[in-house]
């Protein structure tokens, strides 16, 4: 088993719930705006405890984009929330334009990312989201790892001045960071140090990326895996530091090759510390409906990918 134990096991959609709530508790100004899917974002105790807080929008998230944007001039910190395509996809230029151009204090919350959205298929389950995201300027991207950690994020991007896309998910999944670990935006989580190959993984990902360190110990290969919960701003330090030490890497995350993890480690790596990287991730293909276990072998995103990926990156080291 890997080195973290598991608490429990949560979605990481319950864990965003939680931490509103909790925010809800402790800062007036917090307000929590949602299109039509409660339920499913986790925000009825919020709307239940705080209704003069609450607004529920309707299926018009491009509308819902343009009142958070408008609340923040009013000093409130709007927290909107919808499933990840509709967050990002539908509404890019409301984003782009009212909140990302302004640099507007809107947390723009979204759940049901990824493969592991499952039976909804392809419509529903964007693996762009955080290249869009990230690619706007001041847009900071979080992409937590459990439910721990999301309750952590959510509370923490309150204290950002600033527009926040934080992508969290519907499945259960292994909850293993402790409920005490500070969430620091921007500052990359070591969870086991190692010499031979860094894995620096995001999201569902990560748990992906412990089990294969203890794969990887077997074979007798010393594997440090980093969490990089944040996508922007990236954590540059971390990651050449770490690749200086191990001489290669391997980037793991639930989206396509393109825009996310994996190219942001490439680009740092490119310009400061020329190594070996291999990705695991979307190879330019959108999903289908299934279970998210299928789809995750499926597509490649399995420790036992993980583990190819870095068997082969420190081969390339060697050659």
């Amino acid at each position: 088993m890997p080195l973290f134990p598991v608490l429990d096991k949560k979605d990481t959609r319950s864990g965003f719930g939680a931490g509103l709530l909790e925010l809800g508790k402790t800062n007036p100004n917090v307000v929590a705006l949602c299109a039509d899917l409660t339920g499913s974002l986790k925000m009825d105790a919020f709307a239940k405890e705080f209704p003069d807080r609450f607004i529920q929008v309707g299926i018009a998230e491009a509308n819902m984009m343009g009142i958070a944007a408008g609340l923040t001039i009013g000093g409130k910190i709007p927290f909107t929330g919808t499933f990840a395509n509709f967050s990002t996809g539908r509404v890019y230029d409301q984003i782009r334009q009212s909140i990302a151009y302004s640099g507007k204090n809107v947390k723009i919350c979204a759940s049901h990312a990824g493969l592991t959205l499952g039976e909804d298929g392809a419509t529903h389950q964007i693996l762009e989201d955080l290249g869009l995201m990230k690619m706007l300027p001041g847009m900071v991207v979080i992409n937590p790892c459990d439910y721990n950690q999301t309750k952590a994020a959510t509370i923490a991007i309150a204290d950002y001045d600033g527009p926040v896309y934080l992508r969290f998910g519907r499945p259960v999944v292994p909850n293993f960071i402790p409920a005490d670990q500070k969430f620091e935006i921007g500052k990359a989580l070591t969870l086991c140090e190692g010499k031979d190959v860094s894995i620096f993984a995001t999201g569902h990902l990560v748990w992906q990326a412990l089990i294969a360190q203890e794969v990887l110990k077997e074979k007798g290969i010393d594997a440090e895996i980093i969490n990089i919960h944040t996508i922007k701003p990236f954590d540059l330090e971390a990651v050449i530091a770490s690749v200086k030490k191990t001489g290669c890497a391997v980037s793991a995350e639930e989206h396509q090759y393109n825009g996310g993890l994996g190219d942001s480690v490439a680009q740092a790596l490119t310009r400061n510390y020329p190594a070996p990287l291999e990705y695991v991730g979307v190879n330019d293909s959108f999903g289908e409906s299934g279970t998210p276990e299928q789809l995750m072998i499926k597509y490649g995103l399995s420790s036992n990918n993980i583990v190819d990926a870095a068997l082969k990156v420190i081969a390339r080291k060697k050659a």
